[in-house]
């Protein structure tokens, strides 16, 4: 009986792993909670949708914190994993899959086995046409997909009714189209090789107990001198040593490497390698001489540490963003209020009394309805709002712009100089006064004297 009874379920996990992935991005722009999307950075309305609660470009702060735990993520994730994003879920590896594994080999029979991925394709122009085609059709999609993520579906269909009037939006969606047909037809992965920075970036990452796809020397035997003169040294292997040099580990890799010469920034540990010799040794009811594990574990024989320093330093740096992220979610204010003066300080009225023009952005950032008023707090509570006489409504994710009078009968001050007196402008809804409230300090410019007429 094999020591090795999963089989191939690297790959297995893999594809779950890409399905998932892909119907979430398919899905997630469609779903809302309570009419607000679910991720929605959307430019046009400036606004920004995250887990079913809308923020209005001035409340930006959860982006920040998102992108923060995004960044030192990709850290944590290599030093503890190697480059498991690159095999698992960044989207060049998937598009290069359904390309390559999917559409060539299983579809059109372009290429007899994704267990070969050294081979060409076949020259079949007619094939080869087709599974452009098909590919062009599938960019389309994923690049409306993308733009999805910051114009809602439901406004991206309406506007390309009328695509000249959004040309913007249809130029991005042809070049994003176009530039996923060069890169997964023609780039293929050479962009992981010299345009993506994160295979550099993961060399400074590693340590030996970071957990990548490695070849077992102690077990297989040195197959090449050193990573600089690559020397085949087959007729070398000792007895002992257990590689066959089957080379399957090297027909499966996509990125065109030999795992059996040690860490190549190549490598983005999709361990296609592993179940390519696990199948093989698996055969001869041997443990495969390639598996995801450490350095440590693999050549030093020691335990992996998987709470070493880093390690606990960037989980601990993301759960603290993490608590501040929820923290500054939890405290979204309901509403937003702006406060401009008009260019004419004050006007003093046929009866005596003195105004002050304002212009006030009133943002309604919950998800209902509100009917809004204002009250005015000064030091003497002697200035009273003469426009707008009533409440105003304002639709859930709305704004209003409202001009805004203040008047005082009162004689508020003796200087010979324009007296400037604070006031406090405290807004709310009137039908929900403790969660949808917010307040703004301004002024009332006072004349340095008035003239009875």
């Amino acid at each position: 009986m094999s020591k090795i009874s999963n089989i191939a379920s690297y790959a297995t996990k893999r594809y779950i792993l890409y399905f998932v992935i892909t119907f979430g991005a398919m899905i997630i722009p469609w779903v809302k909670i309570d009419g607000v999307h679910m991720f929605l950075l959307s430019f046009d309305h400036k606004k920004f949708h995250f887990l079913g609660i809308a923020f209005d470009m001035q409340q930006l702060l959860p982006m920040t914190f998102i992108l923060i735990i995004l960044f030192i993520g990709v850290f944590f994730i290599t030093v503890l994993l190697g480059r498991a994003w690159c095999g698992w879920a960044c989207p060049q590896t998937i598009f290069r899959v359904i390309f390559r594994d999917f559409i060539e080999t299983k579809l059109l029979g372009l290429r007899k086995s994704i267990k070969n991925k050294q081979k060409k394709s076949i020259n079949n122009i007619i094939k080869k046409l087709f599974a452009v085609v098909i590919w062009i059709a599938l960019s389309l999609l994923i690049s409306a997909n993308f733009i999805w993520f910051f114009v809602p579906p439901e406004e991206f269909f309406v506007y390309l009714q009328n695509p000249l009037d959004h040309h913007v939006l249809l130029g991005i969606l042809i070049i994003l189209t176009l530039f996923l047909v060069y890169d997964v037809i023609f780039l293929q992965e050479n962009f992981c090789f010299y345009i993506c920075p994160y295979s550099r970036v993961q060399s400074v990452l590693y340590d030996d107990d970071t957990i990548m796809a490695i070849y077992s020397n102690n077990r297989g035997g040195q197959i090449y001198e050193d990573k600089e003169k690559v020397v085949f040294k087959t007729k070398d292997l000792k007895q002992e040593d257990e590689c066959t040099t089957c080379e399957k580990c090297v027909t499966v890799c996509p990125t065109h490497i030999d795992i059996r010469q040690g860490l190549q920034l190549e490598c983005i540990n999709c361990l296609e390698c592993v179940d390519a010799c696990t199948t093989v040794m698996g055969k001869l009811n041997k443990p495969s001489l390639i598996n995801w594990s450490s350095w440590n574990e693999t050549d030093n024989n020691k335990k992996t540490n998987f709470l070493r320093g880093k390690i606990l330093a960037y989980l601990g740096v993301i759960l603290i963003v993490l608590v501040a992220l929820v923290s500054v979610t939890m405290k979204k204010e309901n509403m937003i209020l702006n406060i401009n003066r008009t260019t004419q300080l004050y006007n003093i009225e046929k009866d005596n009394s003195v105004t002050n023009s304002y212009i006030f952005l009133v943002t309604n950032s919950h998800n209902k309805k509100h009917k809004y008023y204002f009250e005015i707090v000064s030091a003497n509570n002697n200035i009273e709002i003469v426009r707008p006489s009533k409440p105003f409504r304002i639709m859930p994710n709305s704004k209003v712009k409202k001009i805004v009078i203040l008047k005082t009968n009162d004689k508020l001050s003796n200087s010979k100089s324009d007296t400037i007196i604070p006031i406090t402008v405290k807004a709310f809804a009137i039908d929900d006064k403790i969660k949808v409230k917010t307040s703004k300090q301004s002024i009332f410019v006072y004349p340095k004297q008035i003239e009875s007429k």
